[in-house]
Order: C-alpha cells, then structure tokens, then sequence
C-alpha cells in the first residue's frame, strides 16, 4: 500500500530526477564540469569559502583547474534553464494565488579594477551605519513566495543589471517574461486569481503598474513616508471661465494627518510577533505625474489610482521603535477602479503578504553566506551570470528535495518537523539523496595541465583596467555653493 506521504514523496523524487536531467541538458559547453560543480556546492560540508576547495568535495572528480574553466568557458543555455524552472512545483499563497517579490541584490567588488561593467552600489551598514556606494554587479531577482512563516522561497529569474539601463524597464520586462512562463507551463489559467507582485519603496510602483497594465498581474508595493499622493477631482461645472477640467484633486500628505481625512476601511488584527496591528485605507488616490525621467516620452499621463494602506504595529521582534509602513495597491486607471477598492479582508491580505516579502532575504543570505554566491573572484561579467545560474539551480534542486530530506540537526538545534526543515538542513542531507537520483555527468578524462608561461618572462599583456559606472559624469565634482541652507529645511514632497 502507497500512503498519502508516499505517494507525496514519490512525486518529489520525480521533480528531482526531471529537474537534474534538464539542468544537464541546459548546459551546452563543459556540461559535465558545470554540473559536478552544482553538486559540490550541495554536497559540500559547511558553507562554500572557496571555488578551488570544491574540488576537493567527492561528487567533484575533476582538479581544481575545472573549476574556473567550466565558469570561464563554459555556456548555460539560460531562456531554457528559466523554462525548466518555471515548470517545476510553484509555491502559493494561502487563497492559492501565486505571489512573486522583486528585489535587487549585490555581488560587491570594489577592489576589483579589472572587472568591467561594475556600479555604485547601494549598501547600508559598512562604516558607520551610514548608506555608502560600493562597485558591484547588481542583480535583480524574482522569487515566488509561499504562505506562513518560512526561510523558503522559490527563484525565477535572475539579471544582472548593465550600466545605463532603468530599473523599472528592466523590472517590468523580467516580470513579463516571468509570468508568460508561468502561463504556459499551466501555473495559471484564465479565472485564476491575478498574480501579486509585492516591492520595496526602491521601486517605481507608478511605472510598473503601467507597464503591466495588460498582464494578469497586481502590483502592491511600500511608498516612502515623505511621499505626496491626490484625490480624485470633485465635480466640474463647465462655464467661459472655468478653464478645462481639472485632473487631480486635494493632496494627501503622508507626513501631514490634517490632509488625510477619515479612512475607508479600517481594520484591526491580533498578531503574535507584532502585537495589535492596525490598517487604515484611504480609496482612490493617485500619484501627480510629470513629464520626466521615464514619462518624458507618454503623450498623455495616464491617472493610476489606487488604495492606500497605513500599517502601525504595537512593537517589534527585534525591540527597535515601531513606524508606520504605507502601502500603495493599484486598482486601475482612472475611473474603471472604482468598483474594484478592497474590502477588509483583503486589506488583511495585502499587508500580510507584504510582511512575506521579506523571506526573500533569507534567501540572499543562503545565497551568499552558504552557497558561496560571492565567493569567486571572476573577471567576466558573463562567467558571473554563468555562476549566479548555477547557484539558483543549486538552490531549485533543495526546494524539490525539500519533501525528501530528513533532519539532520546539531546536537545543541532543536529538532524540526520535516515540513519546517530549513534550506541549510534539507542541504546537509543532500549527499544521501543524490545517490538514488540520476547523475547524467560522465567522467573526466586523464588530462596534464599546460606549460604555461616560462619562468623568467614577464606578461606582456596587462590586463585591462576599467571605471566605475557612474550615473552622470559630474557625479564625482564637488560643487561649492554660496547660498546658505536654511536650517528648517521643507519637507519633500514628491509625487
């Protein structure tokens, strides 16, 4: 007899073997390399300090000059490896909707000068707490999220942001692409409840509501508190000298209660970590846009209304002062959202889901901490993408083995139900479930390693040196000013 666990069990062996058998496919140069080296950063015991030092790992029969040549040399034919992934098991929200998070991350390298295509960074913490630019690649990431409170998330995709390119464009087309993989390998259908795409306050939620105006998509995003939003207009009486009709109406000032008025919707929830959380919703309100930046070109600025959602906490788990979190939720264009403003309980919803946001730092911080994202010293950008792949397939094949793994704690950890196994642990066991999954890899052929260079003889070819990416080229230039700041400063209103 096959129970129900079983048969659960069963299905995650599946996923496995399918997925480790596609992964292979997917690498088109130095395949048998590149796979043994995903293995090795599964298998390996404690977290990843060292590319060569994988080579020392049992499931990695090459040398240690594999290592970099498979990253170097090798080739992942990315658009089909984002297709094996989308087709694997997708977690969901309670309600059973899919709900992605959008974040960028950083794989900092300032003291690497030969490194092209590096960027300012934004980083908070090094030195004294203060926000400072380090070079780097960033990337961006979309992961799903799942209910509850959990360290897992599942990667969909990952760019490397290139010098010059605008966050929102390149957001908005990896967020398409996403979903059109979502699409086809059957994770939504028509009737299914729309795809939320929760953000931080570092993105444009006004742009990106527009660009995916026509997916099944909707974006819930956090604002900034010194932000400025608009009523809708009141009504209009046409006369010769009433001028045309007008497009926005009252402010909203975040940082100004007169300007509020009474909330739509207001809601009030008992939490374990946080206390007593109250939500009040105002209906309707858009953001003034102008005719810069991104909107330089629309011909017409279009209205985007939404709701807007003041989330205050009675405390927090780490002891730190409690402040307001405002939340923007678009509802359409102009006057088709009126029938579409959420009700309390979805409210609730929204900021729930905007909490789970955060479990995409879990996953940076596995990322980087235990699998080793940051550790290789690679010159290529491109060697880079190779490896952030490998990484992300590494991490895919512990979200499917996840059902499988057992726990192996420490004795001084806690023991854990299978179903609440950390990322971290489900790896420590991964070496036992690797034996009973298919490992399409051959095995390496006697090889010598090259002259090289003769001793005695310089290099001749130095290596190229390149600049930081900086936004404008006066970025640099220090600019004296003679006029004096005042020393209460207007607040800034943007909006």
């Amino acid at each position: 007899m096959i129970s129900v666990h079983d048969a659960g069990r069963g299905s995650a062996v599946g996923d496995l073997a399918t997925f480790r058998t596609e992964l292979h496919r997917c690498l088109s140069a130095r395949a048998d390399a590149l796979f043994e080296l995903a293995d090795a950063v599964l298998c390996a015991d404690g977290p990843v300090r060292s590319l060569p030092a994988l080579s020392l790992v049992a499931e990695h029969r090459r040398g240690h000059g594999a290592l970099y040549d498979a990253l170097g040399a090798g080739r992942i034919d990315v658009e089909r490896l984002r297709t094996v992934v989308a087709s694997m098991p997708m977690p969901r929200a309670a309600d059973g909707r899919i709900v992605l998070a959008v974040d960028v991350t950083c794989w900092l390298r300032p003291e690497a000068h030969t490194v092209p295509e590096r960027i300012l960074c934004h980083t908070y913490g090094r030195g004294k707490d203060q926000h400072i630019g380090v070079p780097g690649w960033p990337y961006s990431f979309v992961v799903a999220l799942e209910s509850g409170r959990s360290s897992w998330t599942a990667p969909l995709d990952a760019v490397r942001l290139a010098p010059g390119t605008e966050l929102a464009a390149v957001t908005a087309e990896q967020l398409r692409a996403v979903v059109d993989r979502l699409i086809t390998a059957g994770h939504w259908q028509p009737g299914d409840p729309a795809v939320w795409v929760v953000m931080d306050a570092g993105y444009d939620a006004a742009r990106l509501a527009w660009l995916l105006r026509d997916l099944p998509v909707r974006v819930l995003a956090r604002m900034r508190s010194d932000r400025v939003l608009r009523r809708p207009p009141g009504p209009w009486i046409p006369g010769p000298k009433c001028g045309r009709p007008p497009r926005h109406g009252s402010e909203f000032i975040f940082g100004d209660p007169a300007s509020w008025g009474t909330p739509d919707v207001t809601t009030v929830t008992e939490t374990r970590l946080y206390g007593t959380a109250t939500a009040r919703a105002w209906h309707r309100l858009h953001p003034r846009l102008t005719r810069r930046a991104a909107w330089a070109d629309c011909p017409e600025l279009p209205i985007l209304e939404g709701t807007l959602i003041r989330l205050d906490v009675q405390r927090l788990p780490s002891g730190a002062t409690a402040k307001p979190v405002w939340l923007w939720w678009f509802t359409g264009l102009g006057h088709q959202s009126g029938g579409d403003n959420p009700d309390p309980t979805m409210i609730d919803l929204l900021w729930q889901a905007f909490l789970r946001r955060f479990d995409i730092e879990h996953t940076f911080r596995l990322l980087k901490q235990t699998l080793g994202w940051c550790v290789p010293k690679l010159r290529d950008p491109h060697a880079a993408d190779r490896w952030t792949w490998l990484i992300i397939a590494a991490y895919t094949q512990l979200r499917l083995a996840r059902p499988l793994a057992s726990d192996l704690r420490r004795p001084w950890e806690r023991p854990a139900p299978p179903e609440r196994l950390t990322p971290a642990r489900v790896r420590r066991g991964f070496r036992h479930l690797r034996a009973n999954s298919p490992c399409p890899a051959g095995a390496p052929k006697p090889t010598r390693p090259g002259p090289g260079r003769p001793p005695g003889r310089p290099n001749r070819h130095p290596t190229r040196r390149y600049d930081v990416h900086i936004a404008t080229s006066n970025a640099t230039r220090k600019t004296t000013s003679s006029k004096k700041k005042s020393a209460n400063p207007r607040p800034r209103r943007t909006g």
